[in-house]
């Protein structure tokens, strides 16, 4: 299946079929031409995102003609006329999203947020492999991975947890690993539980925001999260496991 890229220009990420797809939705399934402001605003909107650093020196990419001919890929896979040279990454996203305009919106605008605030980092962006992609796209799972890595945060979270007296893993109910004192936390990550979609700029990370997961369980939800393709919970992976809640 053909891909719409064009004069040598990369596939279009997630991220980006998120953005398209956010335009093609909110007019209504009428595509607007290359020189709609609309869809001019779209194509900057699109080259400053850091994924493609090398590509963005092309004046082919992802300008104002390429992004008319995606929404019209997308009309394609949602109406089943128009263009036919749409890709699969269309088609996934249009699966996933198509039918939630607000969602797509929300998601469409924390990624715009995330690259206008500064906090989107290239390198945590192309670190993100393709196995922990979520479906909100990499601009948002490095930014998950990123809050969840402050140590600052995971040791308030696990003092908060043991003054609690439930110093245990939020999925599968287990204890410190290790009798020895200076080693018994060393299983024990922070998960960030606010979806992505939700993500704020500038915000600050919260310990409500935070479940304390061992960290089997933490890459297991964070591998549920990407072969779900949708938001997972800690109390919903133990279920989706079997495991004591």
């Amino acid at each position: 299946m053909a891909a719409t890229q064009g004069h040598g220009n990369p596939n279009w990420t997630r991220d980006e079929t998120i953005l398209a797809l956010n335009l093609y939705l909110s007019v209504g399934g009428q595509v607007p031409g290359p020189d709609d402001p609309k869809v001019i605003a779209l194509s900057e909107r699109l080259r400053a995102l850091p994924v493609h650093r090398e590509a963005v020196k092309r004046d082919t990419f992802r300008n104002p003609a390429g992004v008319a001919f995606k929404l019209q890929n997308i009309r394609q896979v949602a109406t089943g006329s128009g263009l036919g040279n749409v890709s699969a990454m269309d088609r996934s996203t249009w699966e996933e999203f198509g039918g939630s305009p607000l969602l797509v919106q929300r998601m469409a605008n924390a990624i715009a947020d995330q690259v206008a605030s500064g906090e989107a980092v290239e390198a945590e962006i192309t670190a993100v492999a393709d196995d922990e992609e979520f479906a909100e796209g990499r601009v948002l799972t490095a930014l998950h991975r990123r809050r969840e890595r402050v140590p600052k945060l995971r040791g308030l979270l696990i003092t908060k947890r043991r003054a609690e007296g439930r110093l245990t893993c939020e999925c599968c109910g287990a204890g410190p690993w290790s009798g020895h004192p200076e080693m018994a936390l060393a299983g024990f990550e922070a998960h960030h539980v606010t979806p992505l979609a939700e993500y704020k700029p500038g915000a600050v990370t919260r310990l409500r925001d935070l479940a304390l997961l061992c960290a089997t369980c933490h890459r297991l939800i964070h591998r549920a999260i990407n072969v779900e393709r949708r938001w997972v919970f800690p109390a919903q992976l133990s279920e989706m496991l079997g495991m004591p809640s």
